[in-house]
């Protein structure tokens, strides 16, 4: 947030966390009907959410949604605690309005984020009757040799406190992982979370999706569609942060190894919604998330195919204000466009 750039960027994330759990933010103003989404068999009061990354665990929520989210995604989460990698892992660009993380899913683990989830479980089952659901993003310990085993079990010790389960397999920050979009490896992985997540005792099951690279072939691209649809899986995340580095990048930091994200995302995450929309024939609701800082962002994402869009490093840029200025632009670019509200949007660039 911009009064705490002056800080380096880890303690001026961990401070801007705190502000928002101790709730020292401006509430929000309400949304009008016109920004009301209803996917993943739930209500949305606005489509315009909070990426994971940003509240890793669970340690801000309530804060959060004052904000203005429609929708608060937590993590990402791994079984056993694990201090992620060695600082500085964070790096703002700022000529870029871009940030490099190789955090390397820093945890409190299973455990401890379920004793917070649980303590404020009542509170979510009204934010989530009230249009604001939970999301909980997913993620394998780094000494892990079974993936799906901890995947598995983030799914059975975490899914009866989220409306939706998000399956991380895309993070460049940890050894291996993206491996797991391989076809065979990501039909294999989905089998078991779905079946654990279709066991769950609770009475409304959450939602699973895939978070997906920015920095996929074509082949990849039509594998993971063809594995997401076989098996019914209820969504996808497109995208996470990029390894590419993009030769319009100013910044002495472009060079630090670790994900990508904000303005310089923007494009290649929009690009790949549009291609994930179309392989998958629209029938696999998207999540659009990558440089997504203004209204004409967001409608960019959706119409492009993203039902619902996320965002993180423009917070750190604009500070809690932007997200009130996103839904504002947004839904005066809605009306201009001749769309009633924003599900009507969706996909529109395919209809053309």
């Amino acid at each position: 947030m911009p009064a705490l750039r002056a800080l380096p960027p880890e303690a001026a994330h961990g401070l801007a966390l705190r502000a928002a759990a101790f709730g020292l933010l401006p509430p929000a103003r309400p949304d009008g009907p016109a920004l009301e989404v209803r996917v993943l068999r739930q209500r949305f009061r606005n489509p315009v959410g909070l990426a994971a990354g940003f509240d890793k665990q669970g340690e801000a929520v309530d804060g959060l949604y004052k904000m203005g989210f429609g929708f608060v995604e937590i993590g990402t989460v791994t079984p056993k605690p694990q201090e992620g990698n060695p600082r500085p892992r964070v790096f703002r660009l700022v000529e870029d309005e871009a940030v490099i993380n190789r955090y390397g899913f820093n945890s409190h683990g299973h455990a401890a984020v379920e004793h917070r989830l649980r303590a404020r479980q009542e509170t979510q089952l009204r934010l989530t009757g009230a249009g604001m659901p939970l999301g909980i993003n997913l993620g394998k310990n780094k000494s892990s040799t079974d993936a799906a085993a901890d995947y598995v079990a983030g799914v059975r010790t975490l899914g009866p406190l989220a409306d939706y389960l998000v399956v991380n397999v895309s993070s460049p920050n940890t050894p291996g992982l993206r491996d797991l979009q391989g076809k065979a490896e990501l039909r294999d992985l989905l089998t078991k979370v779905l079946a654990e997540r279709d066991l769950l005792p609770c009475e409304r099951k959450p939602a699973v999706l895939v978070k997906i690279a920015p920095d996929l072939t074509m082949q990849d691209k039509q594998d993971i569609a063809s594995v997401i649809c076989e098996l019914g899986v209820d969504g996808l995340i497109v995208s996470n942060t990029t390894v590419s580095r993009p030769s319009s990048l100013r910044s002495r930091q472009h060079t630090e190894p670790g994900g990508l994200s904000g303005k310089p995302l923007r494009e290649l995450s929009t690009q790949t919604i549009r291609e994930m929309y179309s392989l998958t024939r629209g029938q696999v609701p998207i999540i659009g998330v990558g440089g997504v800082s203004s209204g004409r962002d967001a409608l960019e994402k959706i119409r492009a195919g993203a039902s619902l869009v996320q965002m993180y490093t423009a917070l750190v840029y604009h500070g809690p204000p932007v997200v009130g200025a996103v839904k504002r632009e947004l839904e005066e670019l809605l009306r201009e466009q001749g769309f009633k509200n924003v599900m009507e949007a969706v996909g529109a660039d395919h209809q053309c």
